[in-house]
């Protein structure tokens, strides 16, 4: 660990409960400059307290929240170097687009100069300078949505809070709003945390994603470690779609793999893992790890099952196996044009495998 790493923000044993019902629970959390952090999970599990505690809007039981160093438990919201965007946007109807950007400068008795300058340079920014004078209710929910963030930005905040801000959004609107949301966060370096339940939203945008249960971490990791190595089952259901294989461990094998018993055949897992013998597990393997027939490496074990349904996507080919003797899987392949025979008819026979040391093994928690 760098001993001069100096967070932007600090959390540290943070909890906080509402009656009988732990929201927070000792939580600890450090956040460097221009880091993107989002915080992901089901409903309940505490993200959203988790940022009004940040932001000032709830008092924490216990624990401190550091910013550049300085504690900010006792400042009101108003005091905080923190800015939120919310799900709502909460634009104010009766002012023009430039007004609601530049209210926060007037509150802080800008100059007129100084305020005309900073809230063109956030239109320009945000790409919202042809829409200055416009009402709120004369845009679409993804201009709304720039508003709501050329606001929050305009105010230099330290630390930018997201609030699910692009939940309000249709799939390919919010997919453009993604790439827009991280351009302004990378040129702006602004250290920005974004609570989502998108597990798709979360792996795109994020330096580091913080999967919630309960109140506590999961997990944290990159978005690749997150997706390709989960920690349990928790975070492998939520991040990604899973097929999940339940296999018996039998002992270590010469070398390093594990042997192991599963739906009825002796395999060979790669892995440092120490198991006990008879331990109950769960293979883990993503739809892309799936291979069929001909794409399956000679040394790898074999399992036959039937198509029950396939789905072209222009790039892939996604298909549901059921296996013979075992759970239904999902397969998805990248859609080979020039291949007249890349395609399944449902009920046709098929054997199924995977790639080698792709596979994630965990224990089994059911």
């Amino acid at each position: 660990m760098d001993t001069n790493f100096q967070p932007v923000l600090s959390i540290n044993d943070l909890s906080k409960s509402f009656d009988d019902t732990v929201a927070i629970d000792h939580f600890n959390l450090a956040i460097s400059q221009g880091e993107f952090i989002t915080l992901l999970g089901p409903s309940g599990c505490g993200k959203t307290t988790l940022l009004r505690l940040i932001a000032g809007f709830e008092k924490p039981d216990r624990g401190t929240i550091f910013l550049d160093g300085v504690s900010i438990i006792p400042l009101p919201p108003e005091k905080r170097k923190v800015n939120t965007v919310f799900q709502s946007y909460a634009l104010f109807p009766h002012m023009t687009v430039f007004e609601n950007i530049a209210f926060g400068l007037r509150l802080r008795n800008v100059s007129s100069q100084e305020l005309k300058e900073t809230v063109g340079a956030a239109l320009e920014q945000t790409k919202l300078a042809s829409f200055a004078g416009r009402m709120p209710s004369q845009l679409s929910g993804g201009q709304q949505q720039r508003v709501a963030i050329a606001r929050a930005i305009v105010n230099k905040p330290r630390v930018l809070l997201l609030d699910e801000p692009l939940s309000a959004l249709d799939a390919r609107l919010r997919s453009e709003m993604q790439v827009e949301l991280k351009r302004l966060q990378r040129e702006l370096n602004i250290t920005t945390i974004l609570v989502t339940h998108e597990q798709d939203e979360a792996l795109s945008l994020s330096d580091r994603v913080v999967v919630m249960n309960e109140g506590e971490i999961a997990q944290i990791g990159t978005p690749r470690e997150i997706y390709e190595e989960p920690s349990s089952l928790y975070v492998a259901r939520f991040i990604g779609d899973i097929n999940l294989l339940p296999a018996t461990i039998e002992g270590r094998n010469v070398g390093d793999t594990l042997g192991a018993t599963m739906l009825g055949q002796q395999i060979s897992l790669n892995s440092s893992l120490d198991f006990s013998p008879g331990t109950k597990v769960q293979i883990l393997l993503r739809p892309e790890d799936i291979r069929l027939d001909r794409d399956i490496q000679e040394d790898m074990p074999r399992f036959s099952g039937t198509i029950v349904e396939r789905r072209y996507r222009g790039a892939t080919l996604d298909t549901t196996i059921q296996l013979d003797h075992g759970p239904t899987i999902q397969a998805c392949e990248f859609f080979d044009e020039n291949d007249p025979d890349f395609d399944y008819q449902i009920g046709e026979r098929v054997e199924v495998s995977w790639v080698r040391g792709w596979e994630v093994i965990l224990p089994d928690e059911e």
